[in-house]
């Protein structure tokens, strides 16, 4: 198993942010559009693209990571470690597991409400 890792539950993650870890969710954007961590201490870096921006997460900072039910957080946690970041846990069960705890999370707008807002976004990507 990892070295120097851990693995926390939802809650604790929860708690851990507000203490001023910095949450960093590795789902895709369209994942991440449809809902995300409701959390104010949060950075989105996809999976695939850890490799080229990990250096974007403070390496002296503790870090929570997290994406839909925790597969792909394992994968991003060992990839930090391995890194030379000691400060690093994977949220088990992802978002799914954070929800399901009745942590907050936004959810995408529904198409009356977010029209507008979506098409600012399309143009803007």
């Amino acid at each position: 198993m990892m070295k120097n890792s851990q693995e926390i539950s939802p809650a604790k993650a929860l708690a851990l942010i507000k203490k001023g870890a910095l949450l960093v969710d590795v789902r895709e954007p369209k994942e991440v559009s449809k809902k995300s961590f409701d959390v104010s201490n949060v950075l989105q870096i996809p999976l695939r693209e850890l490799k080229t921006r990990f250096q974007e997460i403070p390496v002296d900072r503790k870090v929570v990571i997290a994406c839909h039910v925790g597969n792909r957080g394992m994968v991003a946690t060992r990839f930090l470690v391995n890194n030379g970041y000691s400060r690093v846990v994977n949220m088990q069960h992802g978002i799914a597991g954070w929800e399901k705890e009745g942590l907050p999370v936004k959810k995408e707008l529904k198409p009356a409400t977010g029209s507008w807002f979506r098409k600012l976004f399309s143009r803007m990507s």
